[in-house]
C-alpha cells in the first residue's frame, strides 16, 4: 500500500479528497494546519474526520500566518464578507497553499511517499489563485526539481480531483464513499462549537452544492436559515 499525504482543512472538499485516496488504496497520512485561523473548529472538525475516514495517522502543524495578516480568515480586525464580491477576496489568505504544500512536501519524502492530494477546486470556489489548475501543475514541477525524491528519479505528483467538479459533484462523489458531511465545517467564522454563520461565501457554495445535488443538508447554524 503506498503512502500518501492529504491535507485535511476538516471542510468538506478535503473531507472528500481524503475519502477518495482511501478508495483508491493510498495509506492516507492527514495533514491539517493551526495558521491562525479565525475558525479554529475546522480543526476540531479535521480530528473527527480523520478518525472516521481511516486515516493512518493525523498530525497538526502550528503556523502563524495571522501575524501578517492580510486577510479576513487571520485578522479578526477585518469582518468576513457576507455578500458577494467581485475579484479576489479578502478571505484570501497569502501563499496559504503554497506554505502548507511545501509542508506537505517535506513529510511526503519522509515518507517516502510520491503523492500529495489536495482539495482545490476550480468550479465553484471563491477565485483564490492558489486554487487554480497552472498553479498546481507549477508547483509539481518545482517539487520535482527542488527534492531529493524528485531529483533521484521518484516522481512526485500533486493530486487535485476535485479541481474540475462542481460543489454538488462533489457532494455526490463524497456520499457514494460514506463520507459524513455533518462531521465537516466549512464556514468562514464558524464559532467554537462549529455552527457556521450560513451567510459567508463558503456556506453559501456549501448550501447551494447540497441543493444542487439533493442531498439533505445537515449543516449547524447559528441561527435557523
Amino acid at each position: 500500500m503506498r503512502n500518501a499525504v492529504i491535507l485535511l482543512s476538516g471542510g468538506l472538499d478535503s473531507a472528500t479528497v481524503l475519502a477518495q485516496a482511501r478508495s483508491q488504496g493510498y495509506a492516507c497520512h492527514a495533514l491539517s494546519f493551526d495558521y491562525g485561523q479565525r475558525h479554529r473548529a475546522e480543526l476540531d472538525a479535521a480530528a473527527r474526520v480523520a478518525v472516521q475516514q481511516g486515516a493512518v495517522e493525523h498530525r497538526v502543524s502550528r503556523l502563524d500566518l495571522a501575524m501578517f495578516g492580510g486577510s479576513a480568515l487571520t485578522d479578526t480586525r477585518i469582518a468576513v464578507p457576507e455578500q458577494e464580491s467581485v475579484g479576489i477576496p479578502i478571505t484570501y489568505v497569502p501563499a496559504r497553499n503554497t506554505i502548507m504544500l511545501s509542508i506537505a512536501l517535506a513529510w511526503a519524502e519522509v515518507l517516502h511517499s510520491r503523492d500529495i492530494f489536495i482539495g482545490v477546486n476550480a468550479v465553484d470556489y471563491s477565485g483564490y489563485p492558489d486554487c487554480r489548475p497552472e498553479y498546481i501543475a507549477a508547483f509539481e514541477t518545482m517539487a520535482n526539481l527542488a527534492t531529493k525524491a524528485g531529483v533521484e528519479g521518484q516522481q512526485l505528483r500533486i493530486h487535485t480531483p476535485l479541481m474540475q467538479l462542481s460543489k454538488a459533484q462533489i457532494i455526490a462523489l463524497g456520499t457514494t464513499l460514506g463520507v459524513d458531511y455533518n462531521a465537516t465545517v466549512s464556514c468562514y467564522q464558524a464559532d467554537a462549537s462549529g455552527l457556521a454563520c450560513g451567510v459567508c461565501d463558503s456556506c453559501r457554495l456549501r448550501r447551494q452544492g447540497f441543493v444542487e445535488a439533493g442531498v439533505m443538508d445537515a449543516t449547524r447554524y447559528v441561527t435557523a436559515r
